[in-house]
């Protein structure tokens, strides 16, 4: 029971969270309502998650000498000895053929990028991630791998480019975060746990989020100016979603510049109200803005 419990650990379910970028085509084409195109989406997420465990397993056996080391990562539980090394094998084998296999039975396409989105993954786990800079783009192709899994197993219709270019940037600063708080953390013992930390420094990961966070305010605005799904709601209210953005990414700046929040990004957002409270309120405007004259409409058809 025991190992069962250390190989759900593994699997990192917490993690999972960051799957939900699948949903981007779904909601940003204007389908969030349409029962079909949900339930593929939904199917989806399940098979993307079983993927991912099997790289978060695979990674974990390849730095199990290195997370001995580490101050925290040691007491997860193929270091510390709750998973043995055996069934962590089994899983790695057996989630990439349940999770491909799934994704054929309706979208090749799909299966495809699963496949191709494990293999970018592991070579990570193996090499890529002790490549300086190269780590941090692997692990945003990987998200941006996440919407286009989504926008192939459903019809899109318009789905904008930009939307691309948002979330790639927005994965960038996930990973950009997720590393200065690392390296924060870890102090002069960053280099032991991870050698790639001997890389990168504080100031150099500071200037980098400052250009990320930029680009990503940009890139949002254009979106919502260009996006196809928006122009056809008939409005520029969308605009008005760009405050809880901005407070979005300022909120966490301040996290850990000023209360000295040594987490990722992901992790803040689990326990940070006033971040859960902007990311809440914006889906809920962008859904209203996106979807609310398409709502009004079929009402006054129905009373009709």
């Amino acid at each position: 029971m025991q190992a069962l419990i250390g190989l759900l650990r593994t699997m990192r379910p917490k993690q999972w969270t960051k799957n939900f970028f699948i949903y981007a085509g779904l909601v940003f084409d204007g389908q969030l309502f349409i029962p079909e195109s949900f339930a593929r989406v939904t199917i989806s997420f399940v098979l993307l998650c079983l993927a991912a465990s099997a790289v978060y397993v695979v990674n974990d056996l390849a730095d199990i000498e290195r997370d001995r080391q580490h101050p925290k990562k040691k007491y997860r539980p193929l270091p510390s000895g709750q998973l043995p090394v055996g069934l962590a094998l089994a899983a790695a084998i057996a989630l990439p053929l349940i999770a491909v296999g799934g994704a054929l039975l309706y979208s090749p396409r799909y299966a495809g990028i699963l496949i191709i989105y494990i293999a970018l993954h592991i070579l990570y786990s193996l090499r890529l991630k002790h490549i300086v800079l190269i780590d941090i783009l692997t692990i945003t192709a990987g998200y941006v791998l996440r919407v286009a899994g989504g926008a192939v197993v459903i019809d899109v219709a318009r789905f904008s480019p930009w939307l691309y270019t948002c979330m790639a940037l927005l994965a960038l600063f996930l990973a950009i975060g997720k590393r200065r708080q690392e390296l924060l953390t870890l102090g002069d013992n960053a280099g032991n746990a991870r050698p790639i930390f001997r890389q990168y420094n504080l100031p150099l990961l500071d200037d980098m989020l400052r250009m990320v966070t930029t680009s990503i305010l940009i890139a949002y605005i254009l979106y919502l100016i260009e996006a196809p799904s928006i122009l056809l709601a008939g409005n520029n209210a969308s605009l008005l979603t760009v405050p809880f953005v901005m407070y979005g990414i300022f909120r966490y700046l301040y996290l850990i510049h000023v209360r000295g929040e040594g987490s990722a990004p992901d992790e803040v957002l689990l326990r940070d109200r006033p971040l859960q409270l902007a990311v809440v309120l914006w889906g809920l405007s962008f859904i209203i803005i996106l979807y609310g004259p398409a709502l009004l409409t079929r009402l006054a058809e129905a009373r009709l």
